[in-house]
């Protein structure tokens, strides 16, 4: 997102101003059986309100509900509904309808895999802060020229993990990221631990067994583990719920 931009909903509530301020972990959701890289086996849009509500009462209040699926913009609605601890969000933006769409629905923050320039018009309008994908020194520099200094890493893993996102600090100072992709807890201290990345984005709070059995109580405690990695690299939470920044 831009670094000065600064959010209002259009119903009136507040909204972040920048997604890396929401708290140092992003779970990221994917409804459906899996086939698609998600790992939701079958939940729904009603499944994702105790979900988020799981996530939540564990401490990690912002949740990107990825586009993946036909009921994902039904399930930001739903939460965005009916979790009011909750800051949801859209992931796996990729086109400006689908933009238009999760904001219509009740995201407050927008994350796309990539960027293209039409891509980067909408998200820019949309009115909510948002993180495009980057995951070359080139990618970054044109996502820079054009004003977004906060971005996401992906695929983090396969790009080269924390050790390329260290080496991209030194030239490339302004840009912060969020590296997604092949992150877990073992690895998400590593990158926490870097001057240039604000969260990390990842699913391990949501064992695919756990989301099978609709385990909500066994979700909350690897939310809370994970909320307890920002605290330990001594960034604790960032205060991202409702009217918040």
């Amino acid at each position: 997102m831009r670094a000065e931009a600064s959010v209002e909903q259009s119903a009136g509530q507040s909204g972040p101003s920048s997604v890396l301020a929401l708290g140092p972990v992003l779970p990221v959701v994917a409804l459906g059986d899996g086939a698609d890289g998600g790992t939701g086996d079958g939940l729904g849009p009603g499944d994702a309100v105790p979900l988020a509500r799981a996530l939540v009462a564990g401490g990690l209040t912002a949740v990107e509900i990825t586009l993946r699926t036909p009921d994902a913009v039904a399930a930001v609605a739903r939460v965005a509904a009916e979790v009011p601890g909750a800051v949801v969000g859209a992931g796996t933006v990729l086109t400006p309808e689908q933009a238009r769409a999760a904001v219509d629905a009740g995201a407050r923050f927008l994350v796309s895999p990539g960027g293209t320039d039409r891509l980067l018009t909408a998200l820019e309008s949309a009115g909510v802060p948002f993180l495009p994908g980057a995951s070359t020194a080139s990618e970054v520099m044109a996502l820079l020229e054009r004003g977004v200094t906060e971005m996401k890493f992906f695929p983090a893993r396969a790009a080269g993990g924390p050790e390329y996102l260290q080496a991209l600090a030194a030239p490339l100072p302004r840009a912060r990221f969020c590296p997604t992709g092949g992150v877990d807890a073992a690895s998400a201290r590593s990158y926490l631990a870097l001057p240039n990345v604000g969260c990390v984005g990842g699913s391990w709070m949501l064992p695919p067994d756990a989301l099978r059995e609709r385990d909500w109580p066994r979700i909350e405690r690897l939310a809370r583990d994970a909320a307890r990695l920002g605290a330990e690299a001594g960034r604790g939470s960032r205060g991202g719920g409702p009217g918040g920044g």
